[in-house]
């Protein structure tokens, strides 16, 4: 039976708010975040001399975990510093005392405090026998996802990265919260060492109404998650560290089931992950790519390279930096191109503000403007030679607007008609199609009608309107460009340097290139700001083709022309 100390009372009363009885709870600087805990529970396990030394501290509530080797003096560590516990060592009747008061340690050496969230890890010797103990303090914590909230409930596969102890497990199990409880869905937690529901057969009450499976061996967590699936019909599947093939093999199969995952990985950045045989399959994988001998010359790279093999399990990456700090990578896939062909690829930082606020800005990617010299140059007609794709700035703070903005006017040109405003109608966007592309903001159309050149992208190209081009006119292409109108996407696609205006000039750039190279003198590219002039210099130059800029701001372009052979 769970203590008195530990009974929770839950009630509603708008967010699902939570509050311990008879138990430790805190509160940060900030309204909308709670921080509860049940830490005398902990405290009774260990040894009397050890929690008279604990009780006794004012900072008791800072303590992060408590650490017991045999033959050394106990260890209390808290958030900046750490402390000795009196002058006595850990004896052999220390362990035992430990270790008979908490839960049944499984295979991975780690064992809890029924109806809570505490954590109790041991180092056995080669004999079996314990001789050393973490015990680290498990809290609820309530508000810590307010800077990812609107990820989570975009219903796409989130992946959330950082190192050990920087609070993944604790937002994970908020994001449980959130989803079965706010957002109403039917939430499964793939609990392998039960640190998000806590020990026990009754699951801990921070999860709200989500589920939790436990699992009884670490080397099946990935037969639960298929099992999850096939047996209890969620809409969201959660899982904590994700470390083994199998693992990320079943997590593929559940995203092409169409069940959102959100899980957690070790790594500080989602470069770690591509790097990372074991888990880069989350992110798309990569292959090793054989080059002709033609191919790799007018690239003016090696014959071998990179790319990536797949589409990503998971479409969102964000790195926890801190508590209250983290870096978002909105489109996983087109970052790892962007990483493998050695662009820069800025990412969106969200913290919380002194006031309680989520703000957000862009962090400042490389000063080098166009690709490394670690990754081959792309070749036009390579798949994956389009330009780096820019994260979106999101607003600082969702505030009413006075008025609705207006939708944004899309002329289709070799774009079937009905499948656009299908697909419109489909993904509920702010787009309206319009008949002409003089009342047009975006003219998209493909690549096989841009190149031709017709009349109506001339037309849109003097007028100074954003061609969009697309691969071919799928209703997977047509869906992939409208995505980027949901949220009130880009409505004034002439007065903003956004993401299009940067995917557009490069392809645009791309265009000019590829003319040039079959035999044209000189190409003149639209007026972009200087930024995007010196990625458009960029391209030039790694295909061996000379650029110059012209004109004056704002009306300042980019000429591409050959190079003079020496004769």
């Amino acid at each position: 039976m769970p203590k008195p100390g530990a009974r929770w009372r839950l009630w509603r009363s708008g967010p699902i708010q939570a509050e311990l009885l008879g138990t430790r709870k805190e509160r940060t600087n900030l309204a909308t975040k709670q921080i509860v805990d049940d830490l005398d529970a902990l405290i009774e396990v260990l040894p009397d001399r050890v929690q008279r030394s604990l009780r006794a501290r004012d900072d008791v509530g800072d303590l992060v975990e408590v650490v017991l080797d045999l033959g050394r003096v106990p260890e209390a560590r808290f958030p900046h510093t750490k402390v000795t516990i009196g002058d006595d060592e850990v004896t052999d009747a220390d362990m035992e005392f430990v270790v008979s008061r908490v839960g049944r340690f499984g295979d991975d050496n780690r064992a809890g405090i029924e109806r809570t969230l505490h954590r109790i890890s041991v180092i056995r010797n080669r004999a079996g026998r314990p001789v050393g103990l973490t015990c680290r303090v498990g809290r609820a914590v309530f508000g810590t996802i307010r800077v990812i909230r609107d990820l989570v409930m975009t219903g796409e596969s989130l992946l959330l990265l950082g190192r050990p102890g920087v609070g993944k497990t604790t937002m994970l199990r908020e994001v449980a919260r959130v989803l079965a409880d706010d957002g109403g869905r039917r939430v499964v937690i793939v609990d392998t060492s039960n640190e998000i529901a806590g020990d026990g057969d009754v699951p801990h009450p921070a999860i709200g109404p989500a589920r939790r499976m436990q699992v009884p061996r670490t080397d099946l967590q990935h037969r639960l998650m298929i099992e999850a699936v096939e047996n209890h019909m969620p809409e969201v599947i959660i899982i904590d560290e994700m470390s083994t093939e199998l693992e990320a093999l079943a997590a593929r199969t559940i995203a092409e089931r169409g069940v959102q995952l959100v899980a957690t990985a070790h790594g500080n950045t989602l470069a770690n992950v591509v790097s990372n045989p074991t888990l880069s399959d989350l992110v798309g994988g990569t292959q090793s790519v054989t080059l002709g001998d033609i191919e790799a010359r007018r690239r003016r790279t090696q014959k071998t390279i990179l790319e990536r093999r797949h589409e990503p399990t998971f479409d969102i990456v964000v790195e926890i930096r801190d508590r209250n700090r983290v870096a978002v990578h909105r489109d996983s896939g087109q970052v790892v191109d962007s990483m493998l062909r050695g662009y820069p690829t800025p990412q969106e930082v969200r913290w919380l503000g002194e006031d309680g606020e989520v703000k957000s800005a862009l962090e400042d990617p490389s000063e080098s403007p166009g690709p490394t010299d670690l990754a081959p140059a792309p070749w036009p007609d390579h798949p994956f030679a389009r330009s780096p794709r820019e994260v979106e700035l999101l607003p600082k703070v969702e505030a009413p607007a006075s008025r609705p903005a207006p939708p944004t006017r899309v002329h289709p040109f070799g774009i079937p008609r009905p499948t656009l405003q299908e697909a419109i109608d489909e993904m509920a966007v702010p787009v309206r199609v319009v008949a002409s592309v003089e009342e047009a903001d975006v003219l998209v159309t493909t690549k096989a009608h841009y190149g031709r050149r017709p009349r109506a992208v001339r037309d849109a190209e003097k007028e100074g309107t954003p061609v969009h081009v697309l691969r071919r006119g799928s209703g997977e292409q047509i869906r992939q460009f409208l995505r980027r109108f949901r949220n009130g996407g880009r409505n004034d696609a002439r007065g903003t340097q956004d993401e299009d205006t940067m995917t557009e000039a490069l392809a645009e750039a791309e265009e000019g290139l590829r003319r040039v190279l079959s035999g044209e003198r000189r190409i003149a590219l639209s007026p972009q700001s200087a930024y995007v002039r010196r990625l458009q210099h960029g391209l030039a130059s790694r295909y061996n083709l000379g650029s110059s800029s012209t004109g004056h701001e704002p009306n300042r372009y980019v000429v591409i022309r050959a190079r003079r052979r020496n004769r």
